[in-house]
């Protein structure tokens, strides 16, 4: 499945890519660098069980065990002491990561509700993506049964573009759902 996003990115996109930005050499053609995932849980400030699931979703929706993110600094207002876990990430790369990107174009996205693509505004201007999750039942390993809340998460798409349109075409090539 990932080598099948793989191929095509070593052959058709690349071939795409170099014909559009006037490329000269292949090595100027921009990649996907890696996949972030992270999930939130201020819950766990309470609750520090519920990091546990959380942890154990996105185990299984990566194939990588996520490390814990902790508190910068301390917010008393929400009973916030610096060093507290707070969420969790996880960073893909190489054949982990085509495999997700795989998965999420063209298994997971069309699982959302009323979906009609993504928006081809969320670049930070150095070509990276951001894509926010609301729930994480629209992966296919997560059973409905066994989860005890939803919960969102932030996807970014890290990639070598230098420009937001670079990056665009990379991941329309790619297959990715844009919105029109």
């Amino acid at each position: 499945m990932a080598a099948r996003l793989k191929e095509k990115y070593l052959s058709e996109v690349a071939k795409a890519m170099m014909d559009k930005f006037g490329y000269k050499n292949i090595m100027e053609i921009p990649k996907v660098e890696k996949v972030i995932i992270n999930m939130g849980v201020g819950e766990a400030v309470a609750n520090p069980k519920v990091l546990d699931a959380a942890i154990g979703d996105l185990t299984l929706i990566s194939g990588q065990k996520p490390v814990i993110t902790r508190a910068k600094k301390s917010i008393a207002a929400f009973k916030l002491r610096q060093g507290m876990p707070i969420g969790t990430k996880v960073t893909l790369r190489g054949e982990r990561m085509y495999h997700f990107l795989d998965k999420l174009i063209n298994v997971s996205l069309p699982r959302v509700r009323d979906f009609r693509g993504i928006s081809p505004k969320a670049f930070d201007g150095r070509g990276n993506y951001a894509l926010g999750m609301k729930e994480q039942l629209i992966f296919p390993e997560i059973s409905y049964d066994k989860i005890d809340k939803t919960r969102g998460m932030d996807i970014v798409i890290v990639t070598t573009a230098k420009t937001d349109e670079e990056a665009r075409e990379l991941l329309k090539l790619l297959g990715m759902p844009f919105s029109a």
